[in-house]
């Protein structure tokens, strides 16, 4: 994750490759029940705006996130899954109702596609973060004119990496296979 990014622009294809690795991305049912927003340059100062305190964009060590050119809203709904799953090739499995479903797919499919699009921006020389979003979702959503039906999952800045202090989290190791892949039985 890149916490600091340099100010200019992203090119379109830069941000097409991104957004296109999100289409890619595993789909129960092959619903493609994902939606983005993608806020560009000044469009940005919104999100910011909403989801920060002024406090934090003059004082926090990761105000260097507001410096990403582009910003994306990965949404979430599970309307499209039921619909999805009343057709009659899925209408037999029950999963039209949403209390039906094991884990909300909706949200596991959309994380899939955040994924992706995170590898595809690293692929492409880019820097890319993901957040989450504290405060204001339902004003941001308002304000940014998305059905009530949709959930962010959280937020995606990307842009050209800039030189930055790294995470104190970056001290904690990474465990190893062995003390988390349990063959046969846990």
């Amino acid at each position: 994750m890149v916490r600091s990014f340099e100010r200019r622009p992203l090119p379109d294809h830069l941000l097409n490759r991104v957004l296109e690795a999100a289409r890619w991305a595993p789909s129960a049912g092959n619903t493609q029940g994902l939606e983005l927003v993608v806020l560009r340059g000044a469009e940005t100062k919104l999100f910011w705006e909403l989801v920060t305190t002024p406090e934090w964009r003059t004082t926090s060590r990761r105000r260097s996130l507001l410096g990403a050119p582009v910003v994306i809203l990965p949404l979430a709904s599970p309307e499209p899954y039921l619909l999805r799953y009343a057709e009659p090739d899925k209408a037999s499995s029950g999963l039209d109702r949403e209390d039906n479903w094991p884990q909300p797919y909706w949200v596991i499919d959309t994380a899939f596609a955040v994924m992706a699009m995170l590898l595809a921006a690293v692929d492409s020389g880019l820097g890319a973060a993901f957040l989450g979003i504290w405060r204001n979702e339902a004003e941001l959503l308002k304000q940014l004119g998305i059905p009530l039906t949709f959930r962010p999952i959280g937020a995606i800045a990307l842009g050209y990496p800039a030189p930055d202090v790294p995470s104190p989290s970056l001290k904690r190791h990474r465990r190893g296979v062995a003390d988390y892949v349990h063959y046969g039985r846990w």
